[in-house]
């Protein structure tokens, strides 16, 4: 499995336990966080494997200490995974790199 499959399957597993979740008054909440899952899902998908989104992935660590496995986010990560509901799926990715990375990271240019 490729980089981008790998962080396109994460996204889709994230986005099916948002759909999973059953919260009383959530005000269309998780089915926001859901559908820009997929979108982003899709989106990184649809990306070569050196795209320099996924290149600052790997650098950030977010695929291992080598950047050749499965796409693991760290905690941090992780949690702006888990409430992204709004924004473009590269805003998703570059909030994703900047967490994995002291400093932080600018958006692309």
């Amino acid at each position: 499995m490729g980089t981008t499959d790998s962080l396109a399957g994460y996204l889709r597993a994230r986005a099916r336990w948002r759909l999973d979740r059953v919260q009383a008054r959530d005000g269309g909440w998780n089915a926001r966080c859901a559908l820009a899952l997929l979108d982003a899902a899709a989106y990184a998908e649809a990306l070569p494997g050196d795209d320099p989104l996924i290149e600052a992935l790997r650098e950030a660590g977010c695929f291992g200490p080598h950047g050749c496995g499965d796409f693991a986010p760290d905690e941090e990560s992780a949690k702006i995974i888990d409430s992204w509901h709004d924004g473009e799926p590269w805003e998703l990715l570059a909030a994703i790199t900047a967490a994995g990375r002291p400093g932080g990271l600018t958006a692309p240019c």
